[in-house]
């Protein structure tokens, strides 16, 4: 009886381990893995310390010449980051300015990108005069990013009315003196 016993505790053994072989891995598995890239659409104006310029004029100092506008600005730099959604391929930048100063035009111009960026870098526009209605200065930006700081993205060159008028003035009809103008230059990053 206790050889039956053990033959039967025996066989009762294998059998679970048997069940348990049955379970063993194969020669092959899987599992899932979940990745999520999020949409992404931000634009900065560098150095961000010192990014409010200021252009004016110089007073003629012999009768009869016009007013002078100053040098051309060009110590800032346009960055962005984008990554575009499934929906709009490309992404634009447009830009505005808030004021008006009678007599005088403010241009802009975007240079080629530059710098420690990636990706869909977008195309400059060229040279804009600035006004209240959006204008695309960069356009065609996919997935990409400039590089963060000076030196990278877009450098930007501001300069008062390139001589489409006398002494550099867009109507020198027009021209009011005043101490100051502030005017706000903004750019905003937009889906197509």
């Amino acid at each position: 009886m206790k050889k039956l016993n053990l033959t039967i505790a025996a066989s009762l053994f294998a059998l679970a381990l048997s069940g348990n072989l049955s379970a063993q891995d194969l020669a092959t598995d899987n599992h899932t893995v979940t990745i999520s890239i999020p949409e992404v659409a931000l634009v900065d104006i560098e150095p961000s310390a010192t990014k409010n310029i200021t252009l004016g004029f110089t007073a003629p100092t012999e009768a009869g010449n016009p007013i002078l506008p100053s040098a051309a600005n060009t110590t800032l730099w346009l960055n962005y980051s984008s990554i575009k959604s499934v929906a709009d391929p490309t992404r634009n930048i447009s830009v505005t300015m808030n004021a008006v100063i009678p007599g005088v035009d403010l241009q802009v111009t975007a240079a080629a990108p530059t710098g420690a960026g990636a990706g869909t870098l977008g195309t400059s526009a060229g040279l804009l005069t600035l006004s209240a209605a959006n204008q695309t200065i960069i356009s065609g930006i996919g997935s990409a990013y400039t590089g963060n700081g000076a030196n990278n993205g877009h450098n930007l060159t501001y300069a008062l009315a390139a001589g489409s008028g006398p002494g550099g003035v867009a109507a020198y009809a027009d021209l009011q003196a005043t101490a100051t103008v502030a005017a706000t230059v903004t750019y905003t990053i937009s889906d197509n």
